[in-house]
């Protein structure tokens, strides 16, 4: 099954490494206001509810918790599934999440949305930078850095239009729009992902980047680091 995969993705226009990094970006843009856009609305949560910052910052604390400790997991997923089928369960859950949070009217529910969005997040994050990798065996440090970069970028562009709804529409507006909005760029985007070819995962890269090879204890001794 894999190889068939592999060989329908040597033959597809999408089979390009600097595609498939724009395809990744643009999914991780789409989900970074899950992490970096969430603090525009714990004010107007906590001025309608009055559950009190710390307690609705818990569901922050258990957002991120969850979409790093489980990459480890979505790695496992992405190679026995592949990266779309990842992502589009990603897409589905943060979607899901925000929706969630726009009818959130206790605690719990705002908790089990923060845990959803963590999930389909790692999802996202985790299998655009994975493959970003994959298809750039010889610049895997320029392919994650890209790829990561659009995850800070998805919200600087985001976070006005966000601000402005909240403001003009209420939180819940801003949550049930943008939610569905980021998870269906997400799920459409998806389908675009391929699995490197054969070849190209099993291409040969220079073990060392430069002339001595460093170990762990020289780099941290290092005035760069």
């Amino acid at each position: 099954m894999s190889a068939n995969l592999n060989s329908s993705s040597s033959k597809s226009a999408l089979a390009n490494p600097w595609v498939q990094l724009v395809i990744g970006v643009i999914c991780m843009a789409s989900v970074a206001n899950l992490q970096y856009g969430w603090t525009l609305f714990v004010d107007p949560i906590d001025a309608k509810h009055h559950w009190g910052r710390a307690a609705i910052q818990l569901a922050f604390t258990l957002f991120v918790l969850i979409e790093t400790w489980l990459i480890p997991v979505e790695g496992y997923l992405v190679d026995r599934f592949g990266p779309r089928w990842v992502v589009i369960a990603g897409s589905i859950l943060v979607a899901t999440a925000w929706v969630l949070n726009s009818v959130a009217s206790t605690l719990p529910v705002l908790y089990f949305a923060a845990a959803l969005g963590g999930i389909g997040t790692g999802c996202v994050y985790g299998t655009c930078v994975g493959n970003a990798l994959k298809w750039f065996p010889g610049r895997r440090g320029l392919a994650a850095g890209i790829t990561a970069a659009g995850f800070g970028a998805g919200a600087a562009i985001t976070i006005g239009p966000i601000k402005t709804m909240i403001t003009a529409s209420g939180y819940e507006h801003a949550f049930l729009v943008f939610g569905l909005l980021q998870g269906a760029i997400v799920f459409v985007m998806s389908w675009l992902l391929l699995t490197p070819p054969a070849q190209l995962l099993g291409a040969k890269v220079r073990a060392n980047q430069t002339a001595h090879g460093y170990t762990p204890v020289e780099v941290l001794k290092s005035p760069v680091f």
